[in-house]
């Protein structure tokens, strides 16, 4: 509307062809439908960082992270192929932030995301699983074509939590990625999960088809207060 406005307001508008000016209405209007379903695409994935953008992501040497691996990363293409992303590395070396990053632009090219802190995921699994909507939760992360686990392996698991990871994980394969963050480790991750079958079907779901970045340096918080 605010461009029909304008178009009847202004003279050059007024100068130009029908099908000109039918065209820029349309382009408009797909703009605007583009930018509505990508805001509410973010509003659904409830990222930590909502400011992460790729634009800001710091590639300095220090951090060990590869231009070329994130830049391959950010076209969303192991997405469509259903692939994992693995991000770990020391507390306070941004690995929240560059998962928000890459879960940001994946809604930005329309795919839907879902974010989860892990701990806090586990407890929701758990009061959906005693009052009975545990299954329609397990759809909801589902639907996401991309799940994001962060902090994966800061609390304690129990033998009921590796049940409800292995389902969530399982309900993924083929077609749905996984993006997690983690202090841990990849190798030490069979341990954190304990027990040595549940741990075996996890880890085979999420690593044979994954992108892995390892975080370095010190805290980002404490270049951040100097």
């Amino acid at each position: 509307m605010a461009l029909v406005l304008l178009q009847l307001a202004s003279p050059s508008y007024q100068s130009m062809s029908f099908d000109d000016r039918f065209g820029l209405l349309v382009d408009a209007e797909l703009a605007t439908r583009e930018n509505r379903r990508v805001t509410r695409l973010l509003k659904s994935a409830k990222l930590k960082a909502p400011g992460a953008v790729p634009e800001d992501i710091d590639f300095s040497a220090r951090r060990g992270i590869d231009k070329r691996q994130v830049m391959d990363l950010l076209t969303c293409q192991w997405i469509e192929r259903g692939q994992h992303v693995v991000i770990t590395g020391p507390t306070g070396t941004g690995k929240t932030w560059l998962g928000c990053a890459l879960g940001r632009e994946a809604a930005r090219k329309g795919l839907s995301v879902s974010y989860q802190r892990m701990p806090r995921l586990m407890e929701d699994m758990e009061v959906a699983y005693s009052d009975g909507s545990l299954p329609a939760l397990r759809t909801k992360l589902g639907k996401a074509r991309l799940l994001i686990l962060d902090d994966w392996g800061v609390a304690p698991i129990t033998a009921r939590d590796r049940q409800h990871l292995l389902e969530v994980i399982d309900d993924r394969v083929p077609g749905g990625s996984v993006l997690i963050t983690s202090q841990l480790p990849v190798k030490t991750w069979h341990d954190y999960l304990g027990e040595p079958t549940a741990a075996d079907a996890i880890l085979d779901r999420l690593l044979h088809n994954k992108h892995t970045i390892e975080l370095k340096g010190d805290s980002m918080r404490k270049h951040a207060v100097r």
